[in-house]
């Protein structure tokens, strides 16, 4: 078997993973990439927004400053953020998107001349602005009181992941592509790398690493419709969960992104709204500005989903043999603007539905987006539970984004928390010396052999790993949805605990040698389970409505009983249920809880414990 040594091993080769391994490279470090797939193919490079940085060089931007991002962010985040966390990004932010451009980045830039904006609200008006010349351009996004998304027309993803991949090369960071991570090497205290499989060949590797990196991405296909690639499982997730020490953090904390198309599910940017889009019903009437006059389409993405759901149940949706939808209208923006600025909005919707979006309305409802949810780290991006593990990026509860995020601010957070964690990792490195156990390693391989060999053999039963999860995805859609409620969720969590025990009993019905989706799915179907059981029970047991989290039995945001993170463990692996924990949401409180000015609701206080 082959045993691979690397100083840091990092498991995800996207954006926030990459950011670290160039930080660590560069002080002389070694450091592998484990990832799915070609590292171009990240699910980072699918970001099609913009990163959010308080640059200030827009019109529309004036008088930004980092304290007005964070400020945004708090209140995004419905008060559930960590802001000493949300601090460190708004202050970094700048300093990175600067560093891509100067790594290679091709931001849009202000070209001298008017330049025209359509305005939002109650009153939707075209905007004639002199803009200043050569400066990275920026858009608006929902829930800023700027504008301040820098973008590369709406392929802001693919550039940075690709320019991210060159300057990985450049400073010799190794990515093991096809290369998938199973197991964590670990003794309870201290992380000593993965046992991962080849997904060519079957074969399984030992990696050994002084420090190890969680930057897999976001577990959003435990979800039935998502906008998430089908690399994006949780499947690093699983490892940290299986240790019984690592606390997953806000799972119940899950994004529906308002603009998945229907019916593949694949997200339309939201700077479609921010450069002007309308949400439109089924009378082709504009109706958000009705819930929302002051921010009407570009309220934060949880309080747009909502509304969007609400005017559905009230009648005014689309009905399809998809279901219901409502349509998104950017035709008033121009073919111009379409192809150049939204070029990849209109190749998806030409390509995937035969729809042109110059001339006809994209169909499109709330779908499952974004993970706020994750491996919980300190602000350093430490791992709590195991020392030598580290987190970033959507993988991660950092936790900066805390119950709603705001557009782009992940994609700015996977490079803003890939430097500074990757900084804190290197200073690890310097002054780590680690003692391998060999006996550790090959218990660690040995288990892993016999769960491979007990699924081809069908041991432990012949369940169909594919109906298993299928009833996974059913049980989360219907029960811990935008909408939540206790019934819902307890016969959520019920039937969840029903699928845990037929997941322990899956049978491959291939060989499972060489290439093997089956193998792959089956591999990591029990912890997406337990998974999910974080997501539904987590949920249940927080009575209140906080960000994403909605529950219409709890309509009130509690601050007096509520304003803290869930920390969800699996100590045991026979428990049905994971055991939570809490911790308070932020130890530093610049901004007291307050109103949103978006998305009103009753708000519970803390200081007088009333409404």
């Amino acid at each position: 078997m082959q045993t691979i040594y690397t100083d840091l091993l990092v498991v995800g080769a996207g954006l926030a993973g990459e950011r670290a391994a160039v930080e660590a490279a560069d002080a002389g470090f070694s450091v592998t990439c484990l990832s799915l797939v070609p590292a171009r193919r990240s699910h980072s490079s699918a970001a099609q927004g913009g990163m959010q940085a308080s640059l200030g060089n827009s019109v529309m931007g004036e008088g930004d400053c980092p304290d007005v991002h964070f400020a945004d962010t708090v209140k995004g985040s419905d008060w559930g953020c960590d802001q000493e966390v949300a601090r460190m990004f708004a202050d970094t932010a700048p300093v990175e998107m600067r560093r891509l451009a100067h790594w290679g980045v091709p931001w849009n830039r202000v070209v001298s001349g008017k330049s025209i904006y359509y305005k939002g609200g109650q009153q939707f008006e075209k905007v004639e602005k002199t803009e200043k010349q050569g400066l990275i351009m920026a858009r608006s996004f929902g829930g800023t009181a700027k504008w301040r998304t820098c973008y590369t027309s709406d392929g802001t993803g693919h550039a940075v992941m690709c320019t991210m991949d060159n300057r990985c090369a450049q400073v010799g960071v190794e990515v093991h592509d096809k290369t998938e991570a199973i197991g964590m090497i670990q003794d309870g205290e201290t992380c000593s790398g993965v046992v991962a499989r080849c997904l060519r060949t079957g074969e399984l590797l030992v990696y050994l690493s002084k420090a190890t990196m969680i930057a897999s991405g976001g577990f959003g296909r435990v979800y039935p419709n998502t906008t998430n690639a089908v690399i994006c499982d949780g499947g690093a997730h699983t490892l940290c969960i299986d240790t019984g020490v690592v606390p997953m953090g806000n799972m119940e904390a899950v994004q529906f992104h308002p603009t998945g198309i229907v019916p593949t599910d694949i997200l339309v940017t939201e700077g479609c709204r921010g450069d002007g889009g309308t949400l439109l019903d089924v009378n082709e009437k504009r109706f958000m500005h009705e819930y929302e006059p002051d921010k009407a389409e570009l309220a934060s993405r949880d309080v747009v989903s909502r509304w969007m759901t609400h005017h559905m149940r009230e009648g005014y949706g689309v009905k399809s043999s998809y279901g219901e939808h409502l349509w998104l209208d950017i035709r008033h923006l121009g073919k111009d603007h379409i192809t150049g600025k939204l070029r990849e909005v209109h190749e998806i919707c030409t390509s995937f539905l035969g729809v042109d979006p110059i001339h006809q309305l994209i169909p499109v409802r709330p779908t499952q987006h974004y993970s706020m949810g994750g491996v919980r780290t300190n602000k350093d991006g430490a791992v709590y539970g195991l020392k030598g593990l580290f987190a970033a990026g959507e993988a991660a509860c950092w936790d900066m984004h805390g119950f709603n995020r705001l557009g782009g601010n992940s994609l700015a957070e996977t490079v803003v928390a890939g430097g500074i964690v990757g900084k804190k990792i290197t200073e690890y490195l310097q002054g780590s010396e680690t003692v391998f156990d060999t006996a550790l390693i090959h218990s660690a391989v040995s288990r892993h052999e016999t769960r491979i060999d007990a699924l081809r053999k069908c041991s432990h039963g012949s369940e169909n790993v594919y109906r298993v999860r299928s009833a996974m995805q059913d049980a989360l859609n219907k029960g811990a949805n935008i909408f939540r409620n206790q019934e819902g969720l307890e016969k959520c969590v019920a039937s969840l605990q029903e699928v845990l025990i037929r997941a322990k009993h899956i049978g491959l019905r291939s060989d499972g040698k060489g290439v093997n989706p089956e193998l792959a799915a089956a591999l990591k179907l029990e912890g997406q389970v337990r998974m999910a059981l974080m997501v539904a029970y987590g949920a249940l047991m927080r009575t209140e409505s906080r960000g994403s989290h909605n529950r219409e039995d709890f309509p009130a945001r509690n601050d007096r009983d509520w304003l803290n993170r869930t920390l969800a463990y699996w100590k045991n692996p026979d428990d049905t249920l994971p055991t939570l924990e809490y911790e308070s949401a932020t130890k530093v409180v610049e901004i007291p809880p307050g109103e949103r000015g978006y998305g009103h609701s009753k708000i519970i206080r803390a200081d007088k414990g009333r409404a």
